[in-house]
């Protein structure tokens, strides 16, 4: 099979949109994977009875199944139970939730690198818990592992291409319905794996320069 320009040329827009909803659905799922990780973080550093052993778990069970087992049981299964989410939203929580996990450990590796005397000095000067983590503990947490988070959301990015299997058009999706209407894959295949190297492989080296302004801690 050779390469054919015309018909190259003629998939783009279609691969256009697989794009943008690949880069919809990663930064969707980013933003949740940080919120509800640091959510996770906070409270497992709390240690509450109870709490804490339901959270390590979480992140347990979370990290040690396939994210393409996760999204086949919220997609598949769930519906049995009467509970149906469409696939792009499903596609974003099951991402979320799964980078989630991995974000907890890596904000935990944050906050355990404050130094004590913070925490002494905030309770010497009677500063409340909420304003003490808020204000104190969390913007000096996040600094250390910025480049840590960044390598984490370009492989958040590589990883939407798994979620094609629950018939997301993200690029990998279009790519391969693309494919499977002529039987000619050399083309769109091609061209998913560059649109994803133009994304991330710049932003490795961005990252990378993160990586000696700041260090990594994990």
């Amino acid at each position: 099979m050779t390469w054919d320009w015309d018909y190259a040329f003629g998939i783009m827009p279609a691969l256009w949109q697989g794009f943008q909803l690949t880069l919809l659905i990663t930064f969707s799922a980013f933003a949740v994977s940080l919120v509800l990780g640091l959510v996770v973080a906070v409270f497992r550093f709390l240690k509450i009875p109870g709490l804490l052993q339901l959270l390590n778990f979480y992140v347990s069970f979370i990290r040690g199944t396939p994210l393409l087992v996760q999204a086949y049981f919220v997609f598949f299964v769930l519906p049995y139970y009467g509970i149906v989410i469409d696939a792009v939203p499903t596609a974003i929580l099951v991402l979320g939730i799964n980078y989630s996990a991995y974000m907890a450990e890596v904000f935990r590796s944050g906050i355990e690198q404050l130094p004590k005397g913070q925490w002494e000095a905030a309770r010497a000067l009677s500063i409340g818990t909420r304003r003490t983590w808020v204000r104190i503990v969390i913007p000096q947490a996040v600094f250390p592992i910025i480049p840590v988070i960044g390598n984490y959301l370009i492989q958040m990015f590589k990883d939407s291409a798994i979620l094609s299997a629950i018939t997301v058009l993200e690029l990998l999706g279009t790519s391969l319905q693309l494919g499977s209407r002529t039987f000619r894959y050399l083309e769109p295949i091609t061209l998913t794996g560059l649109l994803f190297l133009s994304i991330s492989f710049p932003s490795s080296l961005l990252v990378r320069r993160l990586e000696k302004r700041y260090g990594s801690t994990h």
